[in-house]
């Protein structure tokens, strides 16, 4: 399979290199053609610094990109010709009409005026603003918006699709239409390069995901296979009656049990023998007139791995007994996007 995009000792420097922040250090990889890549990382990661130097918005310290076949740093014109971008911040112009932004993104792309209207038709009634087409987008929601964003960078039909965030802050709704609309444009044939702090959506979406730490590629794989490799943070969920939530201390002392999290009702005891622990969690709930509302075994999400390599232990939410009582401490590694 041909690669639509290939990075080859890419580094970035802020400042004169060797003595400015080294945002990204020396990463290779490729994107294949008709996949969806989905990139990941903490905060300062350099993930948002690479997305922009693939998007001619950066330009690299070091390094060698090469998208469609075409040198970045010696043929830019047709790649920004072949790619679409739907920014983080949404680029739709709020005082126009729905109708407008994509006739004027059309003549910035140089679609032919005779598939101007054809195209911009069909893609708002594929995207569900028809109805609204003569509406300023400055009265339109934020899901609305978003779709309206993904529609303008792809009235050129461009082969390769760069989205950063394309869901936080809408509504379950709204990112359940999104997502599906990213299904349907890689079904066509679209590459698509996802930016993204939803872990959960990257598990749903993609194809492979890189995972960025430190400047530097830490983990490519398909999420299953990532998953597979991090077998050690499995762990079972339970939920008690009554006073479920009275037991962290208890269950978390189990044998094999290395953390214990309270999620909700229920806690999870991550272990690296699952079964072993079952019948322990079951005497456990027995001699002490307990009720197992439910009992799962769960093997590593794709958060757990992302946790693992970039060095935040998975389930740093520790029970702590405190004087009358008990209670949570402790914050799961939160995601966001270098700025």
């Amino acid at each position: 399979m041909a690669n639509a995009i290939e990075v080859e000792n890419l580094t970035k420097y802020y400042g004169r290199p060797g003595a400015g922040v080294l945002a990204v250090d020396h990463i290779s990889f490729e994107v294949r053609q008709g996949e969806v890549f989905g990139f990941l990382g903490p905060n300062g990661a350099g993930k948002t610094t690479t997305q922009r130097m693939l998007t001619t918005l950066l330009e690299p310290t070091e390094g060698r990109i090469v998208i469609n076949g075409h040198d970045l740093a010696r043929d830019a014109y047709p790649v920004k010709r072949q790619t679409g971008l739907v920014p983080e911040e949404s680029n739709v112009y709020t005082e126009l009409t729905a109708w407008d932004n994509l006739m004027f993104t059309a003549w910035l792309y140089r679609v032919p005026r005779a598939q101007r209207t054809a195209r911009a038709r069909k893609l708002l009634q594929d995207f569900g603003l028809w109805e609204k087409r003569d509406v300023k987008a400055e009265n339109f929601s934020k899901g609305m918006r978003r779709r309206l964003s993904i529609a303008m960078a792809i009235i050129h039909r461009p082969p390769l699709l760069f989205l950063d965030e394309p869901t936080p802050g809408l509504d379950p709704q709204s990112s359940h239409a999104i997502r599906d609309l990213i299904r349907q444009l890689n079904a066509e044939g679209t590459t698509i390069f996802l930016s993204t702090h939803q872990i959960e959506e990257a598990n749903q979406l993609c194809d492979r995901v890189a995972i960025i730490n430190h400047g530097r590629i830490a983990a490519i794989d398909t999420p299953e296979h990532l998953k597979q490799a991090f077998r050690r943070v499995q762990s079972v969920e339970v939920a008690l009656e009554p006073d479920g939530a009275a037991h962290g201390d208890a269950l978390a002392a189990l044998l094999g049990v290395a953390t214990a999290v309270k999620m909700g009702d229920k806690w999870r005891l991550y272990t690296e023998d699952p079964s072993a622990l079952l019948p322990l969690v079951m005497d456990y709930a027995r001699s002490h007139d307990l009720r197992v509302t439910s009992l799962n075994t769960l093997g590593p999400s794709l958060e757990d791995v992302f946790l693992e390599i970039t060095g935040q232990p998975v389930g740093t939410v520790r029970h702590e007994v405190q004087e009358g009582g008990s209670r949570q401490r402790g914050m799961k590694g939160q995601m966001g996007g270098q700025r």
